[in-house]
């Protein structure tokens, strides 16, 4: 009996995403992609080789080498990549991994291990950097309006 009692607490531990993270040392790495700058923060024992952004899988790619087993942290921009309900694919060296995330207002922290020798992580989202720009929408729409505005005008011109 006494032993269930014990077990109860390890058998229901609330399901919550913690808000707050602190890093020990980070590093400052700046993405450049298409018109958009982001400063990156993470920690890692081993070192950054570069971080790029792949639209077609909607990832973040991080290329490391003279990695030790650590605990990698990396603070994201939500407007760099996100998904819904912070659900987040991480693949370690092509292999999905475990990791703890971290939200702030503006950011979201992820942590997770990586072991002796990696040399790549994965961060999969749902949408990465907007793909469509908010500019190309307006020019859209200018040109939408451009052909209505001269069809009406147009028709009217030859009833003459």
């Amino acid at each position: 009996m006494y032993g269930i009692l014990f077990l109860l607490p390890l058998l229901i531990s609330p399901a919550f995403v913690q808000t707050s993270f602190e890093f020990i040392n980070p590093s400052q790495y700046v993405l450049q992609f298409d018109d958009h700058t982001f400063d990156i923060l993470y920690a890692v024992n081993g070192d950054v080789l570069a971080m790029d952004v792949d639209p077609e899988s909607k990832s973040l790619l991080v290329g490391l080498e003279n990695t030790r087993d650590s605990n990698f942290s990396i603070n994201l921009n939500p407007e760099l990549i996100s998904t819904p309900n912070n659900e987040f694919v991480i693949l370690v060296d092509g292999q999905d991994v475990d990791y703890q995330i971290f939200t702030d207002t503006d950011s979201v922290t992820l942590s997770l291990f990586v072991p002796t020798g990696t040399q790549e992580v994965e961060i999969i989202g749902t949408s990465v950097i907007p793909e469509f720009p908010i500019g190309a929408i307006f020019v859209l729409i200018i040109m939408v309006t451009s052909v209505i505005i001269f069809t009406k005008t147009k028709t009217s011109f030859f009833k003459l």
